[in-house]
Formats: C-alpha cells, sequence, structure tokens
C-alpha cells in the first residue's frame, strides 16, 4: 500500500545528510535538524488528514450513488407522464 510517511521519511534525511554534510557550525546544524524534524512531523501528519478526508468523501460519494441506483427511474417517469396527460374533451 502507498503511504506517504516513506517518500516524507526520505526527502527529509536528504536535507539532514545535506546539513550534516555542509554545515559546520555545530548550534546552526542542531537547530536544523529540529527544524527538519518538525517538518517531517508536520508534514506526516498533513498527509494522514488529507488521506483521512479524501477516504471520507469517497466513502460517502459511494454510498450516494449506491442510493441514487435504488431509484426507480421506470415508474417515476410513467407517474409522471400519467400527472401531464391531458384530460379529454367532453362534447
Amino acid at each position: 500500500m502507498f503511504t506517504a510517511d516513506a517518500i516524507i521519511d526520505t526527502v527529509q534525511t536528504g536535507k539532514k545528510t545535506f546539513v550534516n554534510t555542509f554545515v559546520t557550525n555545530e548550534a546552526t546544524k542542531d537547530a536544523m535538524i529540529k527544524f527538519i524534524d518538525a517538518q517531517a512531523d508536520y508534514t506526516k501528519r498533513a498527509a494522514k488528514v488529507g488521506m483521512d478526508t479524501v477516504t471520507t468523501l469517497t466513502s460517502e460519494a459511494v454510498k450516494a450513488v449506491q442510493e441514487a441506483a435504488k431509484f426507480d427511474y421506470v415508474k417515476a417517469s410513467e407517474d409522471f407522464f400519467k400527472a401531464l396527460k391531458p384530460a379529454t374533451a367532453k362534447k
């Protein structure tokens, strides 16, 4: 199953590797690593909420379509045309 966490972790690990390789000041490096960790946490939570929202919306759409499929369109159209049928003229 697809999970966004793996992609997020890959990107954030790349950022950490870059920082560890090129940033020489330890205080700056620690601050940047904390920021990257915060980004990862936020992004994972946002991805989960987005996925949960899509799942709920899809489920509700399927329920609505199933309810619409139960409607008897033939009977409804027959009743509609019966209601529109003109009255016969009396002589």
